[in-house]
């Protein structure tokens, strides 16, 4: 009987819950990482599964709310019986999970920017894309490189816009950047010509750094920028804006504007040397010609977490929740779409600084700074 039960084991499904905001003002987020992961786990499905077993995804819309997140993960634990999840497109909606993936010890790949989701390291909590303090001391070398040393910040209200203020403020001074105006909006208002005129009549600023990513607000402060006029100062936005959407939407604004991003964006400019080249120009290929939309880092962060999972269940030669998360933590030069990944137990991110690229748009694309 046991020997029956081992086998059924085997052959059942690996069941893995997601939890995306699919609609809402951060659906840019969560619709390419729900197609990306329904096209792979498709692709999987059909070379066999891993280990022999196919994926079964649980997929909830928590919409962008941190309580609808909080609900769907207590179900997906609860009712579900999962012990695998991918998700959290942004990093409030993270936050409010993480407690019951910890509490259960569920395996959570967050596809949030964060710095809080990972530090302090949680034992079952990891993540993909690149930090907002990673994406503050990218925008702050550049600065220091260019000379501008006195700055306006302008953040959003969302959790990823709070959070990479914190870490703005916090880390201008080691690259001696003031932040002589700092300003924020909220994530339904439709009109910053107040905090750029504020800006604008500030002697001295050298520099415009925006951190909230939530909706159309970049957007909107990118258009009002260019109304008023503003383009003899700089604009950087951050990387939770790194998709094509935020070009159409900011019009011909959006022109010089600077911003850190993964290298999926400029898959195709990158020389034939870097070793991400190949799996960027795949991805890319296999989104587009599935979705006929084009990339973005968001979809990239959603690949990346679920070969990373698959990754640790082939190392493991099991679908052991304990034994994935062991072989997680453990990962060394697994090549995404955000960089080379090298994990350990304090770090459940494995990406360093050099993984950012400073893109700057012109002629309605990305083009690479440095």
């Amino acid at each position: 009987m046991l020997g029956l039960t081992a086998q059924a084991q085997a052959t059942d499904p690996i069941r893995i819950g997601v939890v995306l905001t699919t609609s809402g003002g951060a659906s840019y987020l969560g619709e390419p990482e729900a197609k990306t992961l329904k096209i792979y786990v498709d692709q999987i499905n059909a070379a066999g599964g891993v280990l022999g077993r196919k994926i079964e995804t649980i997929v909830y819309d928590d919409g962008g709310d941190a309580n609808k997140a909080r609900t769907f993960a207590t179900r997906l634990v609860e009712q579900d019986g999962v012990k695998l999840v991918i998700g959290g497109s942004t990093t409030g909606t993270t936050m409010a999970m993480l407690p019951i993936f910890e509490e259960s010890e569920t395996l959570f790949m967050s596809l949030a920017g964060g710095v809080s989701i990972i530090e302090p390291p949680r034992k079952w909590v990891f993540k993909t894309p690149h930090t907002d303090r990673m994406g503050c001391e990218k925008i702050l070398a550049d600065l220091k490189a260019r000379k501008l040393t006195r700055i306006a910040l302008i953040a959003g209200t969302d959790g990823f816009g709070a959070s990479m203020r914190t870490q703005c403020i916090q880390v201008a001074p080691n690259y001696g950047v003031e932040i002589a105006v700092d300003l924020s909006y909220g994530a339904q208002d439709t009109d910053m010509t107040p905090q750029l005129t504020t800006v604008k009549g500030t002697n001295g600023i050298q520099a415009i750094v925006n951190t909230g990513a939530s909706g159309q607000g970049p957007a909107i402060l990118t258009r009002n920028y260019g109304q008023l006029g503003m383009q003899s100062i700089p604009l950087y936005q951050n990387p939770g804006v790194a998709s094509k959407s935020f070009i159409k939407l900011s019009g011909p604004a959006a022109e010089g504007v600077r911003l850190p991003a993964a290298a999926l964006l400029i898959a195709d400019k990158l020389p034939d040397s870097d070793p991400q080249k190949n799996v960027v120009l795949n991805y890319q290929h296999t989104y587009e010609t599935a979705t006929k939309d084009s990339v973005s880092t968001f979809g990239g962060g959603a690949y990346d977490g679920l070969m990373l999972v698959v990754d640790a269940i082939k190392r493991t030669n099991s679908a052991d929740p304990a034994g994935i998360r062991d072989a997680l933590e453990n990962t060394k030069g697994f090549i995404g779409t955000a960089g080379i990944v090298n994990m350990g137990p304090k770090d459940h991110l494995g990406l360093t600084l050099n993984a950012f690229h400073m893109l700057v748009i012109k002629d309605g694309d990305w083009q690479i700074v440095d």
